[in-house]
């Protein structure tokens, strides 16, 4: 049988195949010997043990398109970075820490503000003028008055999609309205391991319908993005490209150089402000960072 893997923990993945349900199974020792790890999120070939107890072996993971570095987990077609329009105040910084995550592994991401009842009409207009040039999908929602879920929903038609955001954004809640059976499978398989308290340190893959899965990863509240060199930092900043036929000096940072492309956008308004200022503190922190 084929399946998808959703969960795994403590040596156990649990397997959801598209007409039959979940399965609890064990990876083949040949996995151990070839150093291959199985992931949530890979497509996998298993043999069922038991149909009355939902059991079987995984014989096989099927080639991955992509692998996430953390959350560990395979085939992400998207990332959804949702923050709080306000109650946290966004941090832009760490938005934009986790959008260079994804550019350096090639997912491309969507940004979600919730809690959009809150908001007042002049931090909205900060908000958009902070990521509208930034090239990436914006919604803006609200999990309590049920605004905007139509649309989040739209984006994640067909696709995997890892969602992630700091604590305290209301990641869970917008889980719970895109996917109400999420709770009832969780607890089902908590029932099955007893390790309910471990749940939330693993990623997890949620069936939203046919095609459609969500990966609700652990929320973050620091994120490190010395994997590369500061000279790599702008090709993770898209809206840049467009401009950068415009620098004088090949290889042009865009921090101290004159007749740069980059800046002369920044002072049009074409790029925005805020991110612009992360990119120079980002690009700083790489540059100070010890060679060992």
């Amino acid at each position: 049988m084929q399946g998808k893997i959703i969960k795994g923990i403590a040596g156990f993945y649990y397997v959801h195949a598209a007409e039959s349900g979940i399965y609890e199974c064990k990876a083949k020792g040949i996995f151990r010997k070839e150093n291959i790890k199985p992931l949530v999120g890979d497509d996998v070939e298993f043999t069922v043990i038991s149909e009355t107890e939902k059991t079987g072996n995984i014989i096989r993971i099927l080639p991955r398109k992509n692998t996430l570095i953390r959350p560990a987990a395979a085939n992400i077609d998207q990332a959804v970075v949702i923050f709080a329009a306000v109650k946290p105040k966004p941090n832009f910084n760490l938005l934009d820490r986790f959008l260079i995550m994804m550019e350096y592994q090639k997912i491309p991401a969507v940004i979600c503000f919730n809690k959009m009842d809150l908001v007042k009409e002049t931090e909205l207009v900060k908000l958009k003028e902070a990521y509208e040039t930034s090239g990436y999908q914006l919604l803006f929602v609200s999990a309590k008055e049920e605004e905007g879920i139509s649309e989040i929903r739209q984006a994640l038609v067909g696709k995997t999609s890892a969602v992630a955001g700091p604590s305290g954004v209301g990641k869970s809640s917008l889980i719970n309205l895109l996917a109400p059976q999420a709770e009832m499978e969780t607890g089902e398989i908590s029932e099955k391991i007893q390790r309910g308290r471990h749940t939330t340190r693993h990623a997890e893959l949620i069936f939203v319908q046919e095609g459609t899965y969500i990966v609700d990863t652990p929320g973050f509240s620091s994120l490190s993005v010395d994997r590369f060199e500061k000279e790599e930092l702008g090709a993770y900043f898209p809206e840049f490209a467009r401009y950068e036929s415009g620098c004088r000096f090949t290889g042009c940072s865009h921090i101290s150089e004159p007749d740069c492309g980059v800046k002369a956008a920044l002072s049009e308004g074409k790029i925005s402000r805020i991110r612009y200022e992360n990119y120079v503190e980002i690009f700083q922190e790489l540059k100070d960072k010890k060679r060992y």
